[in-house]
């Protein structure tokens, strides 16, 4: 079974604040997620492929494909 990670744990693992992912979560941004009933849980695979996402060449790269 898939461990799941708390919004807390996930922050943690990010050095994120737990209240960046959540205006996250509002906005679409971050590391995908699932709702469990009003629960909200993180996949430690969901978390590293955005990771990768995120990997830029300078600091204007916008990341979107050329």
């Amino acid at each position: 079974m898939t461990q799941l990670l708390d919004t807390k744990a996930t922050a943690d693992r990010l050095g994120l604040k737990p209240c960046t992912l959540e205006g996250w979560r509002v906005t679409g941004e971050g590391p995908q997620f699932v709702k469990l009933g009003r629960r909200v849980v993180y996949r430690p695979a969901d978390i590293d492929a955005w990771i990768e996402g995120q990997v830029r060449r300078s600091t204007s790269d916008t990341g979107a494909a050329a």
